[in-house]
C-alpha cells in the first residue's frame, strides 16, 4: 500500500523554471494574484446535490472590492482561454468563488458563466509551486491531454478537467450497465504506467478524473490527473503507481479479474511505445524542461536518495545511482522507455 507520511514542502519557482516558462508563453501578466482574493469578507460551507460538505467554501467580497475582483477574475479567464481576447468577456460573469479548506495550497476555483445560455466553466487560482509546474508541463508534454495553464509571479492559474472524479466514478461504476470492463481495465494500467514513467506521484481515486466519451459500438475511458503536487517528490517508487493505492482498488479488482499478465504487459508496451513518440515529437521542449528541472531542487536530499536506489533496483540500472537530484532520475526514467 502506497503511504505518504509528512506534508509536502512547498518549493518557490526559481530563476531558471521562470526563464523555461517565458521562453514557452506560460508567463503572462495577469491583473491580479492569489494573494489579493485573500480580502473576502465572509464565507459559507458549500454542498453538493446530496447535502455532503464539500470541504470548499464560497468566498464572499465587500461591495467595494467585489466589482473590480470579478471584473480582473474574468481577464484571466480570456487570458486563459482565448489569449487575452477581451471580446469573450461580453456575456460572461462571475457566478461562484470558492476556496478549498483542505488543500496543500488552498487554491480557489472560479465558476464563470455565459448569461445567454447558462453554459458554465470552472478555473483556478493557486498559489503556485515549483512541483505543480513542472508536473503540468510533463502532463502537457508526455500524456494524451494537453493543458492550459498560465504562471504570473507567485500565482498560478489552472484550466479545469473535465471528468467525473476517481472515487466518485467507483462508487457507480459497478452499477452501470454500459459499462465496458475490459476498455477500463486497460486504461487503468496504460494510466498506471504513464504515472510510473514521468514519476507523477500521490494518483489516488481523488487526485484523477475518469473521462467517459460514449462511441457508436463501445463506451471509451481516459484516466487524467488533475492533481500534480507530488511531481518526483516522493522517496518511494510506490507512491508513483497508482495500483498501490487502496482507494483505486475498485479500478485494481477489474484489471486482475479482466486483464491476463500477457496483456497488461501489452497495454504498458504500447504505452511506454506512446511516451517514446512524444518523447521524440517535443524533443527541444522535454530536453529544455529536464535541463531546467536539474538545476533545481524541488525535493529533500533523503527523498532524492531513496528513490534512486528503489528506481535502480526495479530496473537493474545502476545509472540511477548516479543521480544527483529529481531532474537526473526523470531524465533517466524516461530513457528507459527509449
Amino acid at each position: 500500500m502506497a503511504l505518504i507520511s509528512k506534508k509536502k514542502l512547498i518549493y518557490p519557482i526559481s530563476a531558471g523554471l521562470r526563464k523555461y516558462l517565458i521562453k514557452y508563453g506560460r508567463e503572462v501578466d495577469i491583473p491580479i494574484h492569489y494573494h489579493e482574493l485573500l480580502r473576502y469578507s465572509n464565507s459559507i460551507a458549500l454542498y453538493d446535490s446530496k447535502d455532503q460538505d464539500t470541504l470548499w467554501e464560497t468566498v464572499f467580497y465587500d461591495q467595494s472590492d467585489r466589482e473590480e475582483i470579478h471584473l480582473n477574475v474574468k481577464k484571466i479567464y480570456a487570458l486563459l482561454k482565448a489569449g487575452g481576447d477581451m471580446s469573450v468577456m461580453n456575456h460572461l460573469y462571475i457566478d461562484r468563488i470558492d476556496l478549498c479548506i483542505y488543500g496543500n495550497t488552498q487554491p480557489f476555483r472560479v465558476r464563470i458563466v455565459n448569461r445567454i445560455n447558462d453554459n458554465f466553466d470552472y478555473f483556478y487560482i493557486k498559489n503556485a509551486d515549483a512541483s505543480r509546474v513542472y508536473g503540468l508541463e510533463l502532463e502537457d508534454l508526455l500524456s494524451p491531454n494537453r493543458i492550459s495553464y498560465l504562471v504570473h509571479k507567485n500565482t498560478l492559474i489552472e484550466e479545469h478537467i473535465a471528468g467525473i472524479p476517481g472515487d466518485k466514478f467507483m462508487r457507480q461504476f459497478e452499477a452501470d450497465p454500459n459499462l465496458n470492463p475490459i476498455r477500463l481495465a486497460k486504461e487503468f494500467v496504460k494510466f498506471n504506467e504513464r504515472c510510473f514513467v514521468r514519476l507523477l506521484g500521490d494518483m489516488h481515486s481523488s487526485n484523477f478524473v475518469v473521462d467517459v466519451t460514449p462511441d457508436f459500438e463501445e463506451t471509451h475511458y481516459r484516466i487524467r490527473a488533475i492533481d500534480f503536487d507530488q511531481q518526483s517528490y516522493e522517496g518511494k517508487k510506490s507512491i508513483y503507481l497508482p495500483q498501490y493505492f487502496k482507494e483505486n482498488n475498485g479500478l485494481i479488482k477489474l484489471g486482475m479479474e479482466y486483464i491476463t499478465p500477457e496483456s497488461m504487459r501489452q497495454y504498458q508496451r504500447e504505452e511506454r511505445a506512446l511516451i517514446a513518440t512524444r518523447l521524440k515529437s517535443s524533443h527541444k521542449e522535454i530536453e529544455d524542461i529536464l535541463h531546467t528541472m536539474e538545476k533545481d531542487r524541488i525535493a529533500p536530499a533523503e527523498n532524492v536518495n531513496s528513490l534512486k536506489q528503489e528506481l535502480a533496483k526495479h530496473y537493474k540500472n545502476q545509472k540511477f545511482l548516479d543521480c544527483k537530484n529529481m531532474g537526473e532520475i526523470l531524465r533517466t526514467s524516461l530513457e528507459q522507455v527509449l
